[in-house]
């Protein structure tokens, strides 16, 4: 239930904060002891919460993660939704990138790094990380159908809503496993620009009717 305007309402807001009190505690002994030696047990004690709410929130400590991935994607869709439609896409996935909350939280570099290898290696984990993929792009074809003019069932936006979050994702990991890593935001402008995201925002755009034979 949400109040009024789609507020959430008090008992929504405590639940939302102690899901990413567990999550910020279980991102930070996955990157920091692994993922293995991490019990449920040191997640709740982490959080400082009992095991009976641990699984009131998460059915296993690998569905601890979850709110980490989902607001990821949520704040990124966020933020590029407030970019000017006719801004060239690349320049506006930047933008958004650099303001996201979630991206600035990589500045913790190594520990960073670290959880992204593990979401990446385990595969329970990396399950959850292609699902949040798969939100983020279902959750970003409205936005960019607004930029582009095209339908939002449209084959076109929904390759670019694909592409988008892959370029994202595939950047994301190559900085991870880097040995001297470069700027994220970096990798990610190079991964848009080999895919010409630009481009593929123009061609999405109305298709004229074809002529009658």
């Amino acid at each position: 239930m949400t109040a009024a305007r789609g507020r959430p309402t008090l008992t929504e807001r405590r639940r939302q904060e102690t899901r990413m009190e567990i999550a910020e505690a279980a991102a930070a002994l996955f990157a920091d002891q692994g993922y293995d030696a991490t019990t449920v047990e040191d997640i709740a004690l982490a959080a400082g919460i009992s095991l009976r709410t641990f699984y009131r929130y998460c059915a296993a400590k690998e569905d601890a993660l979850t709110p980490v991935l989902t607001s990821s994607v949520g704040q990124l869709v966020e933020q590029l939704a407030t970019r000017p439609v006719d801004e060239p896409l690349t320049s506006a996935v930047r933008a958004a990138f650099g303001m996201s909350t979630s991206a600035r939280r990589l500045a913790d570099t190594e520990r960073a790094r670290r959880l992204i290898r593990v979401m990446g290696s385990v595969p329970a984990i990396r399950m959850r990380w292609m699902a949040a993929g798969r939100d983020m792009q279902d959750r970003l074809v409205p936005v960019l159908a607004a930029r582009t003019g095209a339908p939002q069932d449209s084959l076109e936006v929904r390759l670019l809503a694909c592409a988008l979050i892959d370029a994202i994702t595939v950047a994301t990991e190559h900085w991870a496993r880097q040995d001297d890593p470069e700027d994220v935001a970096e990798l990610t402008r190079r991964a848009l620009d080999y895919l010409r995201v630009d481009e593929l925002q123009a061609t999405a755009g109305p298709r004229s009717p074809s002529p009658s034979p």
